[in-house]
């Protein structure tokens, strides 16, 4: 081997062992990650609505606390309010008496694994004490979604989108724009390419599908949205980290983002440290934003809306003083114009 030969590998060898063992440490989180979060699923403080007063309801919960922890009793001041909090996704049931026996209500959209699991408990429970439990699904799953998937899955594939096109346009322009500007195109372009990923999975879920035909428009907003964070959050990571930021993003966004999204499972079927992800991370906010829209008229999509939109700013915002900061060093040198302005 000649001394070019040896110069090439030289320069290749650090470079390629440092991928590897980088790929290597991310395939196995996303082992640990999955199969740790849901090879058991066992719910926890399932929570389950009940009006103050409802002397049976309460003492049914109660007994059933006092034997497991799968449920946990939220208290109202009255039913209304019982109602309400089922309809805003605070508890995923309500138990009230009635001169019969014991009513359930649920929302099985919220989360039918969580339903299902609370039915089974107070149904055991009110076969011991009385005549039964009568079962109401106030909100109930589609027949084309029978497990509730729908919203988790389509969501994995706008967050997935987001960042392969941040990712694509870091390979091919550079990670970080050398100027404002051309931060301000990338930015731009990607904004309408989250728009088209949007509609095409409304498309494909509505028209497609046959699955939410009548929510289109609804569907496609909140997909552009979703996708529009991802590629932004990507975009600021590796604006600042190169391309080596790809694999936080990955870390958080799928790795860790995907199993602590509350799709597959409710989020008190997960290990602890996941439970609340779902509150912060984009692939958890997009599922509940979607779950609101879709099937509660926009109830608790409040803050699911406002987190998406701030992860878009605040990734804007962290691309632009990346481009700012970096984009006039030597190692951040852009190849050429390119159609993004990278």
């Amino acid at each position: 081997m000649d001394k070019a030969s040896q110069g090439r590998v030289r320069d290749w060898a650090p470079r390629s062992i440092g991928l590897l063992l980088g790929t290597l440490a991310l395939a196995t989180a996303f082992i640990a990650a999955y199969v740790g979060a849901l090879h058991q699923p066992t719910p926890r403080d399932l929570p389950v609505g009940v009006a103050r007063g409802d002397q049976r309801a309460e003492a049914t919960l109660a007994a059933v606390r006092g034997q497991t922890n799968k449920i946990k009793a939220i208290e109202y001041d009255d039913q209304g309010a019982a109602e309400h909090g089922l309809l805003s996704r605070a508890v995923y049931a309500v138990l009230s008496s009635r001169d019969d026996g014991l009513l359930l209500t649920v929302a099985s959209a919220s989360g039918p694994s969580a339903t299902s699991a609370i039915r089974e408990v107070l149904a055991t429970a009110a076969s011991r004490g009385g005549p039964g439990l009568q079962v109401v699904d106030e909100v109930p799953v589609p027949s084309t979604d029978p497990r509730g998937v729908v919203p988790f899955y389509l969501n994995v594939g706008y967050v997935l989108g987001g960042y392969l096109a941040s990712t694509v346009l870091g390979i091919s322009a550079d990670t970080t724009p050398r100027t404002a500007r051309r931060a301000g195109l990338r930015i731009a372009a990607l904004a309408v390419y989250s728009v088209l990923l949007g509609v095409a999975g409304a498309l494909v879920v509505g028209p497609g599908l046959d699955i939410w035909h009548h929510d289109v428009p609804t569907i496609a907003a909140i997909g552009a949205l979703a996708v529009f964070a991802a590629a932004m959050f990507a975009s600021a990571i590796q604006g600042w980290l190169g391309v080596a930021g790809t694999a936080l993003v990955i870390l958080l966004l799928v790795v860790l983002g995907n199993p602590g999204s509350g799709g597959i499972y409710a989020p008190e079927f997960l290990p602890t440290p996941l439970r609340d992800m779902h509150r912060w991370n984009i692939p958890g906010l997009a599922n509940d934003l979607t779950k609101a829209a879709v099937y509660f008229d926009w109830r608790s999509a409040g803050w699911p809306a406002l987190a998406l939109a701030l992860w878009a700013v605040l990734g804007g915002f962290g691309l632009l003083t990346a481009s700012l900061v970096r984009g006039r060093r030597p190692d951040a040198a852009c190849p050429g114009p390119t159609p993004d302005g990278g």
